[in-house]
């Protein structure tokens, strides 16, 4: 492809890295939003499931936005998209730094979801764009290991500010950030192909033509997603309330599960390609039944060493799964429907993330119990572990 002939490895190299802090970056707001839930609370005086929801409404907006975003990315350019996202994104997380009130928080992360949708797309579309069929997966799977190492960076230096000044100066920080790099990448990026070009390769996805593998992983990315985003999002509550840990400690402490998720999601493609080339799946198999067995441990645990090993354990497996999934179907979308086909892998996921957060509050809420709220999780990743029956076949591209 013309881009790929053109385009230097030292420029692709430059674009990885402003994707990739792209990406570290919206995952940064995530877990500030997480660390911050037990000051909000406080501020606005709610209980459990209306953080719950506060969570949620972010990944309903970002779920909504999946598809017609990748249809958006098709039709008019992974870098406009991601030029549009950067600067939607980093003018909402500052808003939501002003929030006023707990409703106002839910419209603005709703709205704060809508606009970073279309990113992973973008993103994916723009690696799938730069690197050959060889470098693809493990590009692809390189590039998704920033959504843990920025969930990992965020409380190092988010944590001191609220500490200092509060949950809202860091929102304001990191929207100023996110103003920064999306300039960055604009004078990197240019000249934009114009959207009459764009149209010329732009190619309406089929639904009856879709790998029936691909409604398999859309199965799995919503109950593994569940798991993470269930975690992520109150474990940070859990730890500050049931386990009695500080603030400070909460910085070194929360950072360790997504560490080791990064690290599995870096090495997912390297892995799929040089040990399981022609038995894709079976990495994805595997990981998925280990999620089930370590958080079955999570939920049997007692002791702080305890919880947080499983934790560690669970983030590595299923993240080997997760960021598998998106390395396997790499080699098997459409090139020229790339980013749909890629929304609707990542719906599935983002779908998990919006129920996640919402299923544990609620829980929590009415038993009183995270260990009942562990127990939900073990039954999502049992689900997760019998999706992987319907995975068939090998990593082989459909026609373009």
């Amino acid at each position: 492809m013309e881009n790929k002939i053109n385009k230097s490895r030292g420029s692709r190299f430059i674009t990885f890295v402003l994707l990739y802090l792209g990406y570290m970056l919206l995952f940064a707001d995530r877990t500030v939003m997480n660390i911050s839930l037990a000051y909000i609370g406080k501020d606005f005086n709610v209980g459990a499931a209306a953080l719950g929801m506060t969570a949620s409404s972010f990944f309903l907006g970002y779920t909504i936005m999946q598809i017609p975003g990748g249809f958006l990315t098709d039709r008019l350019g992974s870098k406009r998209m991601i030029i549009v996202t950067l600067l939607l994104w980093s003018l909402l997380t500052i808003v939501t730094g002003i929030a006023w009130s707990l409703i106002s928080l839910i419209v603005i992360r709703f709205l704060f979801g809508l606009a970073e949708g279309p990113y992973p797309s973008a993103a994916l579309k723009q690696i799938s764009e730069d690197y050959s069929e060889k470098e693809k997966s493990q590009a692809t799977s390189a590039l998704i290991s920033s959504n843990y190492a920025g969930a990992a960076v965020a409380p190092l230096i988010i944590v001191p500010i609220i500490a200092a000044s509060g949950w809202r100066s860091s929102f304001v920080w990191l929207g100023i950030s996110g103003l920064g790099l999306m300039l960055i990448y604009y004078l990197l990026e240019r000249p934009l192909k114009s959207l009459k070009e764009e149209s010329k390769t732009f190619k309406k996805i089929v639904w009856k033509d879709i790998d029936s593998r691909v409604w398999a992983f859309v199965i799995i990315g919503l109950a593994l997603n569940i798991i993470t985003k269930g975690l992520e999002t109150w474990m940070p509550v859990y730890f500050l309330k049931e386990q009695g840990i500080n603030l400070k400690n909460l910085a070194w402490l929360v950072p360790l599960p997504v560490m080791s998720g990064g690290i599995a999601a870096f090495i997912s493609g390297f892995v799929m390609v040089h040990f399981f080339k022609n038995k894709e799946r079976w990495m994805i198999i595997i990981a998925s039944f280990l999620t089930l067995i370590f958080m079955f441990g999570l939920f049997k645990s007692t002791s702080l060493v305890g919880i947080v090993s499983f934790e560690v354990l669970i983030y590595f497996v299923k993240s080997l799964a997760f960021t598998g999934i998106f390395s396997f179907t790499a080699n098997i979308l459409s090139e020229k429907a790339y980013g749909s086909s890629i929304g609707i892998v990542n719906f599935g996921g983002q779908l998990g993330g919006f129920c996640g957060p919402l299923l544990i509050g609620w829980i929590v809420q009415v038993t009183q119990s995270y260990s009942s709220a562990f127990l939900g999780l073990v039954i999502s990743a049992l689900v997760a572990a019998i999706a992987c029956f319907f995975i068939r076949g090998n990593a082989k591209r459909m026609g373009n």
